[in-house]
């Protein structure tokens, strides 16, 4: 009798635990004090706004499951295949790619492609109407308000250090005085609109006078972009970033829709605070 005391206590004990790490209760699914914490310090937002945003994140899972809408693995992979020939590499010099630069494993990747098309068929199951695309005066509205973020550099001034080794390419890009014969060097100016909007944005986020990450070449090697100059910014013309922008208003279109969605469906839906972050 006694140990089987013990045993409920110690289960109480456990139970309580687990209670006191729940902050709030969506359609019977948790959200830990925990999640709302981390998602705090990575995105930069107060108690509220995290809470607002793991919501949001458990209706949508919720609605995934009662809709039963479901993402293959083949579907992922056709992404990932699309992606990786669109900046003319293999299946695995793309996920080498992604992990050097996002520091995301093959697997965290997928779940990400993973989430991105089930958003996707979420979307198109609750629209209820096509979006109508934007019209040209919406479009130039678009770029006048947001000009700045169609500015970029004309062109890259760069050094180009490949090397079958990738250690070895470290040991360069770790120590810019350090020389290898296996570590070869290319001087090249790159247009901005002769590269793909992957390299550019590896580039531009890349600070003067230090290197990239180090990513795959293409031929089984590895390439880092030392990044000598950078020409001036380039304000860019309405009929070059067209499909940009109406990409982007599709996307802001989508959203709202989804927002409008989500808001309605939460005003009716089983949502209970037991408390939240101190």
């Amino acid at each position: 009798m006694y140990k089987i005391l013990l045993t409920f206590v110690f289960i109480v004990s456990l139970n309580g635990e687990m209670v006191d790490g729940v902050a709030m209760v969506v359609k019977g699914n948790a959200i830990t004090l925990y999640e709302i914490k981390e998602l705090m310090q990575s995105s930069n937002v107060d108690a509220q706004k995290a809470a607002d945003i793991l919501i949001r994140k458990k209706l949508e899972e919720s609605e995934i499951s009662e809709r039963k809408i479901e993402v293959s693995s083949s579907e992922v992979y056709d992404d990932i295949k699309q992606t990786a020939a669109r900046n003319n590499m293999s299946i695995s010099d793309f996920y080498e790619a992604v992990r050097e630069s996002n520091g995301l494993t093959s697997t965290e990747l997928k779940e990400k492609i993973k989430e991105k098309l089930l958003g996707q068929k979420l979307y198109a199951a609750i629209a209820y109407s096509n979006i109508s695309e934007p019209s040209d005066s919406e479009i130039e509205e678009y770029f006048e308000l947001h000009k700045d973020k169609f500015a970029h550099p004309s062109a890259f001034s760069v050094v180009i250090y490949v090397a079958k080794d990738k250690a070895r390419l470290k040991e360069k890009v770790d120590n810019p005085m350090f020389y290898s014969p296996d570590i070869q060097t290319n001087d090249q100016v790159l247009p901005y609109d002769k590269i793909s909007p992957e390299l550019a944005s590896l580039l531009e986020k890349t600070a003067l006078n230090t290197f990239t990450a180090i990513v795959p070449d293409g031929k089984g090697g590895f390439m880092s972009f030392y990044i000598k100059g950078i020409e001036s910014a380039s304000e860019t013309g309405i009929d070059s970033v067209r499909g940009q922008i109406v990409s982007l208003i599709m996307a802001e279109k989508r959203e709202q829709v989804l927002s409008d969605y989500f808001a309605r469906l939460r005003l009716n839906a089983d949502i209970q605070t037991i408390r939240m972050p101190e």
